[in-house]
């Protein structure tokens, strides 16, 4: 007989494209194995009404799997890597990170504008306080307004005229095939990207080598490589509470390069800075450039958003 692989997964449809798209992955390496989605809705799912930060809980959208997973009722959770906390419960690791799809943030604009042509006041919708200081920073003229919910409802509003244009993960809207909805593909220079978006990470129980040999093979090691630089980044800036830091590692030629970012909430004050490293000893690379952030006064932007809003 088959063994059964339980595999738990949010209930949006973005969420469920991807838990099938890797029952089908690991399907097709493992056909001893049969794989079936359990969906379940997280606390980030049940709070539409209510403005991310505002919530103010790591693992929004992970804790239920997580629970889950730890009881056994589920074999591995399927999770976008931005949303994964960097530090994980006892008893849980992430087995495998998926080759990363396009990390930029995607500007949709109903008129067809881009960026930079985007009209003075223009209303933004974006639930991202990341997405938010970076705009405001780069078009301090803008109004960005808080949005929540699934890609197609944010699509929807936005078609609606509730906003000029919105900010959205460029992955997520590909792997749903809206690709062509997408005005324009942001530049680092304009928004650097959540710390792992892009990729999909497979969580399992730290104790279950059967099913990490069943998943192994769908860890991208280079990919793997660059999440780990940007969670150690975040993870050292104690990043948490939807505070707006953003990172990119990236492998070109034989460098691993990481460029960091940390704003205040309204984008006035910006720290941005790279560094980069021979792709074979990345080592403390997220730890060094993180660090230097706080040098410069990371520290100062961090304590005062905590004090605030966390």
């Amino acid at each position: 007989m088959k063994r059964t692989v339980k595999i738990g997964t949010r209930q949006s449809p973005l969420a469920l494209w991807q838990a099938e798209h890797m029952a089908e992955l690991l399907g097709s390496r493992n056909p001893s194995c049969t794989f079936v989605l359990v969906p379940m809705r997280t606390k980030g799912d049940k709070l539409l009404d209510v403005p991310l930060a505002k919530i103010g809980d790591k693992g929004l959208f992970t804790k239920e799997l997580e629970i889950a997973l730890l009881e056994g009722e589920i074999d591995l959770a399927v999770h976008s890597m931005k949303d994964l906390p960097t530090i994980l419960p006892p008893g849980l690791i992430i087995g495998a990170i998926t080759r990363r799809e396009d990390p930029r943030d995607a500007l949709i604009s109903r008129q067809g504008n881009f960026f930079s042509d985007l009209p003075r006041g223009a209303i933004i919708g974006t639930g991202s306080l990341r997405r938010r200081a970076q705009l405001l920073h780069a078009r301090p003229d803008l109004n960005l307004a808080d949005l929540r919910g699934n890609i197609d409802t944010r699509l929807k509003r936005l078609d609606q005229g509730d906003f000029t244009a919105v900010i959205l993960a460029a992955a997520g809207v590909d792997r749903l095939g809206l690709g062509e909805r997408i005005t324009e593909r942001l530049d680092y220079s304009i928004s650097l990207p959540a710390i792992g978006q892009g990729a999909l990470g497979l969580e399992i129980r730290d104790n279950d080598e059967e099913m990490a040999g069943i998943i192994r093979g769908a860890n991208d090691a280079e990919t793997s490589c660059c999440i780990r630089v940007e969670r150690d980044f975040l993870r050292t800036l104690e990043g948490g509470c939807q505070i707006p830091i953003g990172a990119m590692a990236q492998i070109q030629g034989g460098k691993i390069s990481l460029q960091g970012m940390v704003a205040s909430l309204d984008g006035h004050r910006m720290l941005k800075d790279s560094i980069s490293v021979d792709k074979t000893c990345p080592g403390d690379l997220g730890i060094t450039l993180a660090r230097k952030l706080l040098a410069q006064g990371a520290d100062e932007i961090l304590n005062k958003i905590r004090v605030g809003d966390c």
